[in-house]
């Protein structure tokens, strides 16, 4: 069966350092057997389609890993998602997404699901308006003036929070255009 998948890259491209150039991981995506690869921006987001067995997010993810340090002598961190999942994290974000600007909103991918004692040590009244909620394997963020500015977005990333898992934020802009296009 063909599944239609999205792989998301943490940490690349940024500030001139680590850099993946979205040809190139098309490539890498490519030399892994992997179809109708498509990138979108530079900030390591592709879509593609596989013919894997389950379960194959974390097989692929291992795969794509590998693949980018043989190509690039360092290892990025990756997340694997389906096109269902992905419909599934837009379908049940919590926040009223139509009436926001996308730089308003982001969601954070994690690697394994997370329980709402891992980020108890957060006050949220402490950071209102900004807000958040968990979903399946991610946190929905609202920040009204934009992640650059968010002092709860800081809070969230403290390493003591999310040590031991991956976890790497879109924007809603972005988030919504991975849908588009796993759907597409």
């Amino acid at each position: 069966m063909t599944t239609t998948y999205a792989v998301l890259l943490r940490g690349i491209n940024v500030g001139g350092h680590r850099k993946v150039p979205m040809a190139d991981l098309r490539s890498v995506l490519e030399g892994l057997g992997l179809r109708d690869v498509r990138t979108y921006l530079q900030s390591g987001n592709a879509v593609f389609t596989s013919d894997a067995d389950e379960p194959a997010e974390e097989q692929l993810t291992s795969a794509i890993e590998d693949a980018i340090e043989q190509r690039f002598g360092f290892r990025v961190d990756c997340l694997v998602r389906s096109a269902d999942y992905l419909a599934a994290v837009v379908e049940g974000c919590p926040f009223p997404a139509a009436e926001l600007e996308g730089k308003q909103l982001h969601v954070t991918y994690f690697s394994a699901p997370v329980g709402p004692e891992r980020f108890a040590p957060v006050d949220q009244q402490a950071f209102l308006p900004e807000e958040f909620r968990l979903g399946d394997r991610v946190l929905y963020l609202y920040a009204p003036d934009g992640l650059g500015r968010s002092k709860l977005a800081e809070a969230l990333a403290r390493p003591a929070l999310v040590k031991g898992i991956v976890a790497t934020t879109r924007n809603w802009n972005t988030v919504a255009k991975l849908v588009e296009m796993t759907r597409g």
